[in-house]
């Protein structure tokens, strides 16, 4: 039996799925994130349709490759840091 003097709030998970790929969830301090199937974590956005928008994008990237998206720069520094 429960104590009588202890309050159990018990708050709806909010689960949107999108695509039939992934999921989106806000979390307790509003930020939405977004998982795979198998629930490993993608994007963390500040709202929810820039976690569907940020996630299709890096799952098709994912999926077509990312291409060359490194650069290389050089440089040095003169003088006495």
């Amino acid at each position: 039996m429960t104590d009588p003097n202890t309050i159990n709030i018990i708050k709806p998970e909010i689960t949107n799925v999108y695509d039939e790929t992934f999921t989106v969830k806000k979390q307790r301090w509003g930020t939405f994130v977004s998982y795979d199937l198998e629930g490993a974590p993608i994007i963390t956005s500040m709202t929810e349709e820039l976690c569907v928008e940020a996630t299709r994008w890096y799952l098709k990237a994912k999926q077509d490759g990312f291409g060359e998206t490194a650069t290389k720069y050089e440089s040095t520094v003169g003088g006495k840091l």
